[in-house]
């Protein structure tokens, strides 16, 4: 099946926008704003299939069940990999709040975000999570186009622009112009990976197993580079030998490089995007500079890493775990102009 983006117009027909990310899930309503903003976690009784949680409360329970109780991310890699779950997740995050709207509405609409590059049956599966909810149209849209809206970024001019979306499962690098991805790419690389970059450290340096609900705490305590922080920083977590609970001090400069060296991948897609662009938009960029966004993007030295690699400089969205659906939102409520590029005529 070939899928086309929607044009402006259809958009605004649409209702509900929608972003169906690894990490968190966010629901946008015309003219009412996000109305929900939950961990795409649910928690399921695996013995009679009931669902037990979702969003946060599911988010909780990982690593802290029993047998029967399993926790499932229904997403991964920013695609929807089970779509059953999806549904379900997506029908209890948003509870009452749609429920009475989505029945009343005789032609539901809803616009999705979807990974630059996904593949056909990933944007398949998005389209089947909605039509299982009600939806009777859904229109998929770039979320690299969604969230350089989102950021606030002029896509609709002859200008280059520059964003790069950090999320949880993948990073999107792309440069725009007259409302279009000029050149783009995405790497299987994201907050996820880091994560587990860092566990894997701690774990052949310092022989401990770190909690999963620790890490992203770890990020914060470590601060950017060059800012003064703490030379050593204490990290509770399980002695790989005897299993019992221990504490280490563990140099913070070694976990960063731990955590940079995943992200060379995103260095090579940014060069590979650049190298793909005009050289006259290159050249804007090197006034405009990068616009970083996603879930991710807020880790500490990130902005600067990117910075000293690509001599450009580089800026952190505000909100830029939201600006996807915030722009999805822009676009369903027609506050985005395109330029409009009419024929010459003789």
């Amino acid at each position: 099946m070939t899928y086309t983006s929607p044009t402006l117009e259809q958009l605004r027909r649409c209702t509900v926008a929608v972003d169906i990310g690894a990490a968190r899930t966010r629901v946008y309503v015309r003219n009412v704003g996000v109305v929900a903003d939950e961990p795409s976690v649910a928690a399921v009784d695996v013995r009679t299939g009931a669902l037990i949680a979702v969003g946060e409360r599911a988010e909780q329970m990982a690593g802290r069940t029993p047998g029967h109780i399993r926790v499932a991310r229904p997403v991964a890699g920013g695609a929807v990999v089970d779509i059953e779950m999806a549904r379900r997740m997506l029908r209890h995050v948003l509870g009452d709040k749609l429920g009475k709207r989505w029945r009343r509405m005789p032609v539901l609409r809803a616009a999705v975000c979807m990974p630059h590059g996904s593949e056909p049956i990933a944007r398949r599966a998005a389209i089947e999570t909605l039509y299982g909810l009600g939806a009777r149209k859904v229109e998929l849209v770039d979320t690299l186009i969604a969230a350089a809206v989102g950021c606030g970024l002029p896509v609709e001019h002859p200008e280059a622009t520059m964003i790069v979306v950090c999320g949880a499962g993948t990073t999107q690098v792309a440069v725009l112009s007259l409302g279009s991805i000029v050149a783009a790419e995405t790497v299987p690389v994201g907050g996820d990976a880091i994560d587990r970059a860092v566990v894997q450290h701690l774990r052949n340096h310092h022989e401990l197993m770190l909690p999963s609900q620790s890490v992203r705490p770890l990020h914060q305590m470590l601060g950017s580079p060059g800012t003064g922080g703490t030379v050593t920083t204490e990290v509770h977590g399980r002695d790989v030998v005897s299993g019992l609970a221990r504490s280490v001090l563990v140099e913070t400069e070694g976990v960063r490089h731990a955590m940079r060296t995943p992200l060379t991948s995103v260095l090579d897609a940014i060069t590979t995007v650049l190298r793909a662009c005009p050289p006259d938009l290159v050249a804007d960029l090197a006034d405009r500079g990068i616009m970083l966004a996603g879930g991710s993007a807020l880790m500490p030295g990130l902005d600067l890493m990117l910075g000293q690699a690509t001599g450009m400089p580089v800026h952190i969205a505000p909100r830029p775990d939201t600006v996807a659906v915030q722009g999805l939102g822009a676009m369903i409520e027609g506050r985005v102009r395109p330029m409009v590029l009419d024929p010459l005529t003789p």
